[in-house]
């Protein structure tokens, strides 16, 4: 379990991390969301006690990072932006390394190491020098390194930055394979990655937390409105009119320019399903309907809604 309380880190006149407070239960993945030069990474060094906070509290396994760092640091896994691997030992001889300083007894060394190797799918290039490895495996071997003592806690700092869609896709398996027995703090900037991987997400822009919770949450905190869209052929003029007659249509617009053009975003009262008077003004019109569906906001929206809001405070 992690709960930060109120966390600030401040360079001179430069706030970084501005008051940060959230909290990631047991067994949870939570996604660490924001954009370049958010305070994500900051965030994460002063959690795992490479940075002082500067004001505010944090603690892991109800153990303070500022003064029980030493406690901390036995209970996280910590794999940052570049991973921390040497480039010329083989796999298995620097996760024996590893092991070894992180205080893993030298009875079970043996059977962690081999067990991490399995779980982060590294164990056929155990005995490849690391130097030689692709990127993806490399990165592989940084998260083994993170996991070989068994920690409550682990905390990824943009895990899969610089990996092509493959191996992208291959560390997101890896990572969800974990949920449960550990609890993962995941730093990116990349949406993707938080959808499909999170049960939680944490937003941060300019050094500040501005939205939390599920997606789901998310949205329907920040909805304004329902939206669907449809496919109309008709005159544009009569079928927008049409359409902004329906009760609990706030408005409807066309997607592009031309007088004849079939495509149509409808906004609607939240929580209110017009779609069947929809479809019976279109064809009591005279007009043709194509298309009728409706659209979630995306991650993407609330991402974009929450931090083009803070820019411009």
């Amino acid at each position: 379990m992690i709960e930060v309380d109120q966390l600030s880190k401040e360079y001179g006149d430069v706030t970084a991390v501005d008051g940060v407070s959230f909290r990631a239960e047991r067994g949870q993945i939570l996604g660490f969301l924001g954009p370049n030069g958010a305070g994500k990474t900051t965030t994460m060094r002063m959690l795992t006690c490479y940075l002082p906070p500067s004001a505010g509290t944090a603690s892991v396994d109800g153990y303070d990072v500022v003064d029980e760092s030493m406690e901390v640091r036995r209970r996280i896994g910590y794999l940052p932006e570049s991973p921390p691997v040497y480039m010329d030992m083989t796999v298995d001889a620097y996760l024996g390394f590893v092991a070894r300083i992180k205080g893993v007894p030298t009875n079970q060394m043996r059977a962690r190491i081999d067990e991490t190797m399995e779980k982060t799918g590294v164990a056929h290039v155990r005995s490849n020098v690391i130097g030689h490895l692709s990127k993806g495996y490399r990165q592989r071997v940084g998260l083994a390194q993170a996991l070989v003592h068994n920690p409550s806690v682990l905390i990824l700092d943009e895990p899969t930055v610089g990996l092509d869609p493959k191996q992208i896709i291959e560390i997101r398996e890896v990572i969800k394979s974990l949920r449960g027995e550990h609890t993962i703090v995941l730093s990116t900037h990349i949406l993707p990655e938080v959808s499909m991987t999170c049960e939680k997400v944490v937003i941060i822009s300019q050094g500040r937390i501005v939205g939390e919770g599920s997606p789901e949450s998310l949205t329907a905190q920040l909805k304004e409105s329902d939206v669907l869209h449809a496919q109309v052929l008709g005159p544009v003029e009569a079928v927008g009119e049409a359409l902004r007659s329906i009760d609990g249509v706030l408005d409807a617009r066309q997607e592009g320019d031309d007088s004849q053009a079939d495509s149509w975003v409808i906004s609607v009262t939240p929580g209110q399903d017009v779609r069947d008077a929809v479809s019976r003004a279109i064809i009591d019109g005279g007009f043709s309907l194509r298309e009728l569906r409706s659209q979630d906001m995306s991650l993407e929206d609330i991402f974009l809604r929450l931090t083009t809001e803070e820019t411009t405070v």
